[in-house]
């Protein structure tokens, strides 16, 4: 399995042994988890695996044992060529949608929550929980059921109904935080460290953010190993973006790929909580929090972002940009993407594909690149969403000359 070399703070460098620990000692930042490089893994070596989930990459995924591995056995998620999309945005020959809206609790949160839930059971922790604005409270109880851990679920009290119903399905027990995400975020990170609980986004964070670089991984073996020229990405805490680029870093360190150097990262963020957008658009270093989030994607209504240092970092590394869009916008393209493609996403993905529309209307992305666009949550969990722009279903008499009246 993964063999973990250390744990690294992502500011000062300073190593730790792999344990339960998750902010360095010394200056406070988040700690990476390092693997000892195995030489002999080739293309090969995940090609020809019969495990079509995301544990196909168990050398680079920070289980020691497979006894621990917590899995519901969701396939590895489509990589959907877009071309009824791709002409209806001006003559896209070469996009691609990663459509992870079809994942067991259907939201990409089951990659990071199953890695961290497995991580919990490795530590014989007693319970798990999370802080979450929906998805990942469903990803979360239903990997602790099926490890059969207590599962503590802190979130806004105004998340939508579908979301809860499916954490508490799953057995989860709620604690609905009369505030933001942030508020939610600040107590269950006091209620893990005083009991000794894996909060999978806080104190498992190390571990937890290692289950989305697995969308890195996907994306090139699907794409034969090729680097896409550019990536869109929903953008929240910013966990996935970050972990995203340094899944492409450890290809590329195996020597599986030569260089990632012409990859271009972009952040899509909603308009009504965007800080993170807002200050690449500044030029600032400095993430300003959204003090209260209005948008509908409430799925990336985080005010203050963890990553978000971390994401314009990774935006100048790569040539980044970072764009928003409205909720008119958003709800404009999830229907896009629906009519078009047959896929039907949560406001996440709708930000994505809003923000890669805008980007091609404004001559920011070329015809001849080839990109992927991540779409991570799927619609039926937020479908008053868009009721609004629906058409009002009219009934009629059960005759066929009216019917045959009404289609024509």
């Amino acid at each position: 399995m993964g063999i973990i070399s250390a744990l690294k703070c992502r500011e000062c460098n300073k190593e730790y042994s792999p344990r339960f620990i998750y902010i360095c000692e010394d200056c406070f930042g988040p700690l990476d988890v390092q693997y000892k490089i195995d030489t002999t893994i080739t293309r090969n070596t995940f090609e020809s695996r019969s495990d079509l989930t995301y544990w196909r990459y168990f050398e680079i995924l920070p289980i020691e044992d497979k006894k621990n591995i917590v899995s519901l056995n969701g396939a590895i998620t489509p990589l959907q060529k877009a071309d009824n999309l791709g002409n209806s945005l001006g003559g896209f020959k070469n996009l691609y949608i990663k459509n992870d809206s079809v994942n067991p609790t259907f939201s990409f949160k089951d990659r990071p929550a199953g890695v961290a839930v497995s991580k919990a059971k490795e530590m014989n922790l007693s319970a798990v929980g999370c802080a979450s604005t929906g998805n990942l409270a469903s990803a979360t109880a239903a990997h602790a059921a099926k490890a059969n851990l207590p599962c503590y679920i802190f979130a806004p009290s105004d998340i939508e109904d579908v979301k809860i119903a499916q954490a508490l399905s799953y057995g989860g027990k709620f604690v609905a935080v009369d505030g933001t995400y942030d508020d939610a975020n600040r107590i269950a990170s006091v209620i893990g460290d005083s009991n000794g609980y894996g909060i999978v986004n806080i104190n498992m964070r190390p571990y937890y953010v290692e289950g989305s670089k697995t969308l890195a991984f996907e994306v090139l073996e699907q794409l034969n190993w090729i680097v896409p020229d550019v990536l869109v990405i929903p953008v929240g805490s910013g966990a996935m973006l970050n972990a995203i680029c340094k899944g492409f870093e450890e290809i590329m360190n195996l020597g599986l790929i030569s260089d990632i150097s012409n990859l271009r990262i972009i952040a899509a963020q909603p308009n009504g909580c965007a800080p993170i957008v807002d200050a690449y658009k500044n030029r600032s270093n400095e993430v300003i929090p959204v003090e209260k989030p209005d948008t509908v994607a409430k799925s990336l209504a985080i005010g203050d972002p963890g990553d978000g240092l971390y994401v314009l970092k990774r935006l100048r590394q790569f040539n980044g940009i970072g764009e928003k869009v409205t909720d008119s916008e958003i709800k404009n393209a999830i229907l896009l993407l629906a009519k078009s493609e047959g896929i039907f996403t949560e406001p996440a993905g709708g930000v994505a594909v809003g923000v890669l529309k805008k980007l091609i209307e404004e001559n920011k992305i070329d015809k001849d690149e080839n990109i992927v666009c991540y779409v991570t949550g799927n619609g039926l969990k937020t479908t008053e969403s868009i009721t609004d722009l629906l058409p009002t279903p009219s009934s009629v008499k059960p005759d066929i000359r009216l019917v045959s009246a009404m289609i024509r």
